[in-house]
């Protein structure tokens, strides 16, 4: 380290700085790192949690990544998509080909890498142009969370020998007088010098004004990690980024918990439960399945959940088991993993902390709630005569799936928007370089993962650890190339 007049300044042992600086630990900072050292280039990583709390989502996520079996075929998937929001060819084809090689990679790690067998066997896209190249999920042992998945990458980086160093924040990218990238100063006043740089900071949902003004979600919990600040987003914007589909995200259904993260609402125990808005009424196919965020609705895919609502049921859900899945069945989520926080298996826990509210009647529900009488009972008059009569003309939902709610007592659970990923950041391109507000790539500057997601709409299962690798892998080899030059870069390099 040397002083001068700007503060602390490090550089690595050899005194010229690092090659390549990777601010962020989660699985697209661990590949790019891995990337770049297998490249030949000095490599740190900064990772903004400590020991307890490190490596953002991919701490408590499902640490599966999808795989296919066709290139050109999941470039068709991936176009069919993005729908209408539609993505540049070359970060398409980068992809589809390095998502291609994904398995293959982690298995030159020495990663025990097997298929899940229960979940994502099959697309939830299912039917949709190119989803015939979906071939499942892989994950460490097979496993699914956990934390598998990073315990691994983390293991990995310990024998390279390439330094995590935890607990340091990077606040901006700092230039050199030509412009060029020198480094990334931190919050505690110090700036590591590196000749390129490689966001993988994660995505923004900890941050409730970033998430009030793209996501127009005023109010919601978290899935992941309370780091996801959008920290690199504004480091990227200060270096003249663009940014791209920044209103894009993965809602889920969420119970707050009096925390800034949520629990997992899962209603697969029995059909006899409906959803109900602020105004008493019925606002959507109950069923519908959440592929990622979204729904389909009225023939369109769309975001949900994007506001609070009452789920309401009666005793024979709440009997069906504990409303959100424990460890042994999804672990998933910082509440979850980090908190340790239990749902109870028959409910009363819940039911006595006032989480369930009960009530004899469907008018002394409304009153507990907070919505009118006279709406939620017309509400479940007109539902439970639907499901007698088999048919749905409100919202369509499958006869099979309607299960009526007229076995009292009654209850109503609260259900709040949960995120688990935003998708937008710095616009790049498909050599992870980081692209200004006129296209042009910013020199030295490279996105992977959640701070820069692939999605610009639908997504399907294990896309987001997937996008992950095969653009932390391209980040650090581009990254190398640009500072040792004779390093091949590229897809599948």
């Amino acid at each position: 380290m040397t002083v001068d007049g700007d503060g602390v300044r490090e550089t690595d042992a050899r005194g010229g700085g690092y090659d390549v600086l990777v601010v962020g630990a989660g699985a697209a900072g661990a590949a790019a790192a891995l990337s770049a050292h297998e490249s030949g280039a000095s490599v740190l990583v900064l990772e903004k949690g400590d020991a307890a709390t490190a490596g953002g989502n991919t701490r408590v996520s499902g640490g599966g990544w999808f795989t296919h079996d066709s290139p050109e075929r999941a470039e068709v998937f991936l176009r069919t998509l993005c729908g209408q929001y539609g993505l540049d060819d070359e970060v398409i084809r980068s992809w589809a080909a390095e998502t291609a090689v994904n398995s293959q990679w982690m298995r030159s790690l020495g990663a025990p890498v097997a298929r899940s067998g229960e979940y994502h066997t099959s697309p939830e896209y299912l039917g949709v142009d190119g989803a015939d190249c979906y071939t499942g999920m892989d994950t460490v042992d097979g496993r699914m969370g956990n934390g598998a998945l990073l315990g691994f990458l983390r293991g990995v980086l310990a024998d390279r020998g390439i330094e995590v160093r935890e607990g340091a924040a990077a606040r901006e990218i700092v230039r050199d007088p030509d412009g060029g990238i020198a480094g990334v100063a931190l919050e505690d006043g110090t700036t590591v010098e590196a000749r390129s740089v490689v966001l993988a900071t994660g995505g923004f949902a900890a941050n409730p004004q970033m998430v009030r003004d793209y996501l127009r979600l005023p109010d919601h919990v978290l899935w992941g990690s309370p780091h996801s600040t959008g920290d690199g987003h504004r480091m990227a914007q200060q270096a003249g980024a663009d940014l791209w589909h920044m209103d894009n995200m993965m809602t889920i259904t969420g119970v707050d918990t009096g925390r800034r993260t949520g629990m997992y609402l899962a209603l697969w125990g029995s059909p006899h439960h409906l959803f109900v808005s602020a105004a008493g009424r019925r606002f959507a196919d109950e069923t519908a399945e959440a592929r990622h965020g979204h729904v389909e609705h009225d023939g369109r895919y769309e975001h949900f959940p994007t506001h609070r609502f009452h789920v309401v049921f009666d005793s024979r859900l709440l009997s069906a088991g504990p409303l959100s899945p424990d460890r042994g069945v999804l672990p998933v989520g910082w509440e979850l993993l980090e908190y340790d926080t239990r749902w109870s298996a028959d409910n009363s826990a819940e039911l006595a902390d006032g989480r369930i509210v009960a009530a004899d009647t469907p008018q002394a529900l409304a009153e507990a709630i907070g919505v009118d009488p006279e709406t939620l009972e017309a509400t479940l008059r007109h539902y439970n005569s639907a499901c007698a009569a088999g048919r749905d003309d409100w919202f369509g939902r499958d006869p099979a799936t309607m299960g009526p709610v007229d076995a009292p007592p009654y209850y109503a659970l609260e259900v709040v928007p949960m995120i688990g990923w935003s998708s937008g950041g710095p616009r790049r391109d498909g050599r992870s370089r980081v692209l200004d507000v006129h296209g042009e790539p910013i020199p030295g500057l490279f996105a992977a993962g959640e701070v820069s997601s692939t999605y610009s709409w639908c997504k399907d299962g294990g896309f987001h650890i997937a996008d992950a690798l095969a653009f932390g892998r391209i980040a650090g080899r581009e990254a190398a190339a640009l500072v040792r030059p004779g390093v091949r870069a590229g897809v599948g390099g």
